[in-house]
């Protein structure tokens, strides 16, 4: 018999819209699918309540609620909610899909993180909390779980189910607790109290354990980490890994500081203050490579925690942050000594039973819940044949695709859908991206493409266009590349830049200056050094060539292209035209009537006073003289 059990929600229309395709994630009070908005053809993330919550109105509030107080906040940094509904049993909310891993999954892999890699992940977190706490909401179960890392760099905090607006008091009791034990503040656990401060504080344990690899408190039992909550200061992280920066263990230590009066007002203030150290810390302190103190090597990460709900501490269970003395007074009596204990010992009573009840309850879901599921072992950074058997020895299914790495080493596990650490059916299939190393794509061979092909070629490689540079090539037509760098076949990065070299054909040689000499021996000397030669039919007077002889030639310069053709025009002689006879004129007559003939005039002045008059000019007046020359006047 098949004792497969199937999740009915798998494959369900949720509202006539959403269609449930992928479980993501198991959480305490709900689970979580891949889904698509049918009538957007958008993937969403469906967060659907657990059955046996949603029948309860205080938790179908705070689903609600959930929805509401997301919708307010158009943020980057925060997974957005778009939709609330119920569709028979399933309470749902449709939210952002992102694709990507949790924190949590960041640490689990990684352990102790650089303080550089702490800030760009920890800024972003309080950037959407700023946004939350200016709105007037208070997350109240920040952690890594709830911290999601997508593929393109973006940091997102999500799971706002516990959120809750602030009243003007800060402060709400309930008598009871709900978040997750290890970011718990001192004042959620003995008041039910909350501020911005709460997530400040829980910012500041997230803070420690990413710089150091591990938690601040552990325990145990759930009791055990409380009473550390309650009890101990945060140490300095640095106590525990070498070589951080002063700016960071003050900080790590006030954000997470027992009395919330001690704390930056929300996460805005905390972001400004981070922000402040990054200025001030060298890239050195930025990138410094954790190394432990001795005996504070990390004990390896702890599974997933959930969010639980538990009972605020009775007044006689809270110890007190800061003892106070008591005033002298007198022994009693052991008969006066005897009622009171035995009514402390009843006080104890209630507390004590109830809490047996609740282990003995957990502990029987526990057993029946852990025969169905386990959670997702880690496997990032094994190899292919390691992962997958571990994974098969353990019953599940495993499928395997690959992707392109810079970071994980060939044949080596990249990620795993589910995640590590996610509670998962142990019939379940899993999603192993396996890394095909480094994408080093390879210059493709451009040599003799046209620039346009070229450039495509390079694109279409996953490279880009460098810088294009003009060379001159006797066996390249112009236009077309005669050579790149890096060299064709040679891996590089994505996108790294290919210089492409580009022929403007052949070099320039000295171009001869065949001006008056004859057609024949023009033709000649162009042709010997490499001119095609062409004579215009049209020959024009140049005082500069005697009829026959080359007068003028296109192009004119010192240099030009072999094969380029030279266009000869050719000298028909000077033009001769009569000379007019302007003796006896005044200067400014005789220069008006020489330069309208077509000649230059030169003058010289032997009398400066009077009306002086040309008394000689040379050539002589109504004489033949080449059109342009000059013309010498006297003026007496």
């Amino acid at each position: 018999m098949d004792t497969t059990l199937h999740d009915p929600l798998l494959g369900r229309m949720l509202d006539a819209r959403y269609r449930v395709e992928q479980r993501i994630a198991v959480g305490g009070m709900a689970t979580v699918y891949r889904g698509l908005d049918t009538r957007l053809d958008r993937v969403v993330a469906l967060k659907v309540m657990h059955p046996g919550l949603a029948g309860d109105p205080e938790f179908t509030a705070r689903f609600i609620r959930e929805a509401k107080a997301v919708a307010r906040l158009a943020h980057p940094n925060v997974v957005n909610v778009y939709d609330q509904g119920a569709d028979g049993d399933a309470v749902f909310l449709a939210m952002e899909y992102v694709p990507g891993w949790t924190l949590r999954d960041l640490m689990r892999d990684r352990g102790a993180l650089t303080p550089r890699t702490v800030l760009d992940i920890l800024e972003p977190i309080l950037a959407g909390l700023g946004a939350a706490h200016r709105a007037g909401l208070v997350h109240r179960d920040v952690k890594p779980e709830n911290v999601l890392l997508t593929e393109d760099g973006r940091v997102k905090v999500t799971d706002f189910g516990l959120v809750r607006a602030v009243s003007g008091e800060s402060s709400v009791t309930t008598g009871q607790v709900m978040g997750t034990v290890s970011y718990l503040a001192p004042e959620q656990i003995e008041q039910g109290a909350m501020d911005p401060r709460t997530d400040v504080y829980a910012c500041g344990i997230l803070m420690f354990e990413m710089l150091t690899g591990r938690k601040p408190y552990t325990g145990d039992s759930p009791m055990q980490v409380v009473y550390q909550h309650i009890s101990s200061d945060v140490p300095a992280p640095s106590t525990l890994v070498r070589g951080l920066a002063p700016q960071l263990d003050a900080i790590t230590v006030a954000a997470a500081a027992r009395d919330a009066s001690r704390r930056p007002a929300d996460a805005a203030e905390l972001l400004a203050v981070l922000q402040h150290i990054r200025r001030e810390l060298t890239p050195a302190q930025l990138d410094a490579e954790p190394g432990f103190a001795a005996a504070a090597q990390p004990e390896g990460q702890p599974p997933v925690e959930r969010t639980s709900i538990m009972q605020q501490l009775p007044p006689d269970l809270v110890m007190p942050r800061h003892a106070q003395p008591a005033d002298p007074a007198p022994r009693p009596s052991r008969a006066s000594r005897r009622p009171p204990r035995q009514r402390r010992r009843r006080g104890w009573v209630l507390p004590v039973s109830v809490l047996l009840a609740l282990a003995l309850i957990i502990g029987g879901a526990s057993w029946a819940w852990n025969g169905l599921y386990m959670q997702m072992p880690s496997v990032l950074g094994l190899s292919r044949t390691a992962a997958v058997a571990t994974l098969q020895d353990d019953g599940l299914t495993v499928q395997v695709v690959q992707d392109f790495s810079a970071t994980v080493a060939t044949d080596r596990v990249i990620s795993s859908a589910p995640a590590v650490g996610t509670r998962i059916r142990k019939d379940s299939t899993v999603t192993l991206d396996v890394s095909k190393g480094p994408n080093r794509p390879a210059v493709p061979a451009l040599a003799g493409l046209s620039q346009a092909a070229a450039e495509r070629a390079v694109k279409d490689a996953g490279l880009a266009v460098g810088r294009i540079s003009k060379e001159g090539s006797d066996s390249v037509a112009a236009g077309d590349v005669i050579r790149s760098s890096p060299g064709p076949g040679s891996k590089q990065q994505p996108n790294t830049p290919i210089d492409l070299v580009v022929s403007s054909g052949p070099a320039p040689v000295d171009l001869p200056d065949v001006v008056g000499e004859s057609v024949d021996q023009a033709t000649s000397d162009l042709t010997d050094a490499g001119f095609k030669v062409a004579v215009s039919p049209d020959q024009v007077y140049s005082n500069d060539a005697d009829a026959g002889q080359v007068a003028a030639m296109s192009p004119n310069g010192d240099s030009a292209t072999p094969g380029t053709t030279v266009t000869l025009t050719v000298s028909k002689g000077q033009q001769l035209v009569n000379v007019p006879d302007v003796t006896g004129m005044k200067e400014k007559d005789a220069r008006k009537a020489l330069t309208d003939a077509g000649f230059q005039v030169q003058v010289i002045k032997l009398n400066p006073f009077g009306n002086p008059t040309v008394h000689i000019e040379s050539p002589n007046g109504n004489q033949q003289a080449p059109k342009g020359s000059t013309v010498t006047i006297t003026v007496l």
